[in-house]
């Protein structure tokens, strides 16, 4: 989803060689083979309709092909480019390829299943399938994505050097999006956030966008006694609170109370999602540090990967996510329904199984691989979402 070409615009860097001399000074360190790779992957992309696009006609002059031959050695051109180049008649801010990585994808899709999953809990019947479902469940999705964007990318912004290490791909960390140009960002969905809850007019959706919006801002920003997440333990609560608690009891009030208009009522299938996912938020605490381990060590940033070491921070997530399957299963045996104890205990005896297998085979010397497993993390977040409405 991430990919870089020519440093996030060519043009700049046509124009303006002693900054490319700066930031590709780490060419000598690759390998002979990969530098001539790169620079033959380059010179194929670099056809007269791409030299076109760039404004350069006649050809590449020498110095720039000695330009172009550093960018290609310097990791900037990524494997998994799209093929497509900025240009300087598009600011920064409409790039929308930039704007969803700044977004963190993986972030929006499990708000937005999370919010559908425990408004359907409020589902007592076919017939509250209805418009008036639908219209209170965009007013709870909408706000929710615009604080879930603020929160992600005030973390990105605090998070500038040590992207660079670790995630080096997102717009900040590249370069394509500038401080000003992502502090314009958050700040305006953080009030269309705000603005759209107060439209609505919803208590329980209003708290959940501002308890959000503390938690998030305390988590990520760089002020004295702030910056949660320096310290594992508030960390990880942070997290909880948020995937764990709120979104579960005030996304599911807001459908309760006010889109339904009926009492408050904690059900059993809303006390399991609130706790299964509380297993689940302090494993995605745990590991999103992991793959981080070198940018945080840098950092200062006490995780409890640089603590205790990826390997045991993995298997200590690991088997908290089985431990949670375990009590899934036992839920589902103690179901009324029959349809639901099937589903129940079929569902997460799958998800736990496959979640061993994957473990079990997982190089941990591999940051490559250790990322893609976090991913798998998110991937069976989603899933879950998809069982707690059957959870009865």
């Amino acid at each position: 989803m991430d990919s870089l070409i020519l440093c996030s615009s060519a043009a700049p860097l046509i124009s303006n060689q002693n900054r490319y001399s700066r930031s590709c000074g780490n060419i000598l360190k690759y390998p002979r083979e990969v530098q001539q790779f790169c620079n033959a992957r380059f010179q194929k992309r670099l056809t007269s309709p791409h030299l076109k696009f760039l404004g350069i006609k006649g050809g590449l002059s020498s110095g720039n092909k000695r330009l172009f031959h550093a960018c290609a050695t310097s990791g900037y051109a990524s494997e998994h480019d799209h093929g497509s180049y900025s240009s300087n008649n598009i600011p920064s801010c409409l790039n929308l390829d930039a704007f969803y990585r700044f977004s963190r994808p993986h972030t929006v899709i499990g708000t937005v299943l999370s919010i559908i999953s425990v408004s359907l809990l409020a589902i007592e019947s076919i017939s509250d399938i209805s418009p008036l479902f639908f219209f209170g469940l965009l007013e709870a999705v909408i706000p929710a994505l615009f604080m879930n964007i603020y929160i992600v990318g005030l973390n990105q912004i605090s998070d500038i050097q040590i992207d660079k290490i670790n995630k080096p791909n997102l717009p900040l960390a590249s370069g394509e999006y500038s401080v000003g140009v992502a502090t314009t960002i958050i700040s305006v969905f953080a009030f269309m956030s705000f603005l759209t809850g107060w439209l609505v007019g919803s208590w329980p959706l209003f708290w959940a966008l501002f308890i959000s919006f503390i938690l998030g801002t305390a988590y990520s920003i760089d002020l004295p006694f702030f910056r949660w997440k320096r310290f594992a333990v508030v960390a990880a609560m942070c997290i909880l609170a948020v995937r764990a608690v709120i979104v579960q009891l005030a996304f599911f009030l807001h459908m309760q109370t006010f889109v339904f208009s009926r009492p408050v009522l904690f059900s059993r299938p809303l006390i399991f999602a609130t706790s299964f996912m509380s297993f689940f938020s302090v494993v995605i605490a745990l590991f999103k540090d992991i793959p981080d381990l070198e940018g945080d060590r840098v950092f200062g940033i006490r995780s409890f990967t640089v603590r205790l070491g990826q390997e045991k921070v993995f298997w200590i997530c690991v088997y908290l996510l089985q431990m949670a399957y375990g009590a899934a299963i036992l839920t589902g045996l103690f179901s009324s329904y029959s349809w639901s104890r099937l589903v129940t205990i079929f569902g997460h005896v799958v998800l736990g199984s496959i979640l061993w297998v994957r473990a079990k085979s997982l190089d941990l010397k591999s940051k490559a691989a250790i990322t893609s497993f976090y991913m798998f993390i998110w991937k069976l977040f989603y899933a879950e979402y998809l069982l707690i409405p059957l959870v009865r």
